[in-house]
């Protein structure tokens, strides 16, 4: 049993009232965002987030009796922020500034009854949070559009490795008389964004040194291009046979099959550093 030494019910009550209290004042914003996630299938991850957060800070529950509560100013500050924020994109309308805004606010809520201490000890759960935040329409085109034309080229390429005949002309696939574009068959942003999620949620998960996380962080690109070519060959070829309502049944269940996959190969990415005698272990080896 994890003790809270320092914690009392009057600091949850607070920790609790002020963090409501930063969700009403920004309810608007965080009905958009949410709305957002579950109508467009590339902002997805947003649902995610937070339970990858409460994760995070469960697996370090045992920090809790090491940083009681210590109001700090810097929560204040943070909602000062996130009201400047705020107001930049309205006048500007940018709205990665708005939504940025409603997370400084209710993280800024929060921050001031946690201390600064609680957040140093938790930091991978609050930088989870950022996930909560739908990814700009800008930097989602400047990852999705090489992510497919690199996905047309890898399912060409195994398509014709195993005997189906396809040709391919930029990201889009002609197979059995269909032409079959990537953008249809799989547009990869979400594929990016939640597994970006999941590669921050394993790395934070296991017990690991900090150059590992990045080794692991460096590949994980990789391993979402090759996710994303194991998901749109049989969709490829689901859609080359005309059956579109059984290829779109098949891409909207292998978008969330895939992470699973996903994160079989991040195991095993970790399993071969260890194979090779590869230091992962954060603690000192005890010797006798």
């Amino acid at each position: 049993m994890v003790r809270l030494a320092g914690w009392r019910p009057v600091d949850w009550a607070l920790l609790a009232g002020l963090t409501l209290l930063g969700i009403a004042a920004t309810w608007s914003t965080w009905v958009e965002i949410f709305s957002q996630a579950v109508r467009s299938e590339e902002d997805s991850h947003i649902l995610m987030a937070l339970p990858i957060a409460v994760w995070l800070v469960w697996l370090r529950r045992g920090r809790f009796r090491m940083c009681p509560p210590t109001w700090t100013l810097l929560g204040p500050g943070m909602i000062v922020l996130g009201a400047v924020v705020e107001r930049i994109g309205i006048v500007q309308a940018i709205e990665v500034f708005r939504h940025g805004a409603a997370l400084l606010v209710v993280v800024g809520a929060a921050v001031t009854v946690l201390g600064t201490k609680f957040v140093k000890q938790f930091l991978p759960a609050f930088a989870a949070l950022v996930f909560l935040l739908p990814v700009p329409g800008r930097i989602r085109q400047q990852i999705a559009i090489p992510l497919q034309e690199y996905s047309a080229q890898g399912s060409e390429f195994l398509l014709e490795l195993f005997g189906v005949a396809v040709t391919r002309s930029g990201n889009l696939l002609q197979i059995n008389g269909h032409d079959v574009a990537i953008a249809e068959a799989c547009n990869g942003m979400r594929m990016v964004a939640a597994l970006a999620l999941i590669a921050f949620a394993f790395i934070f998960s296991v017990p690991m040194r900090n150059h590992v996380r990045l080794l692991i962080l460096a590949v994980s690109p990789i391993i979402a291009l090759v996710v994303n070519v194991v998901r749109l060959v049989p969709t490829v070829l689901l859609y080359g046979t005309g059956n579109v309502s059984l290829a779109d049944l098949f891409h909207d269940l292998s978008g969330w099959a895939v992470l699973v996959v996903a994160l079989g190969l991040l195991w095993g990415f970790l399993s071969i550093l260890r194979w090779i005698e590869i230091r992962i272990d954060p603690y000192p080896v005890s010797r006798r």
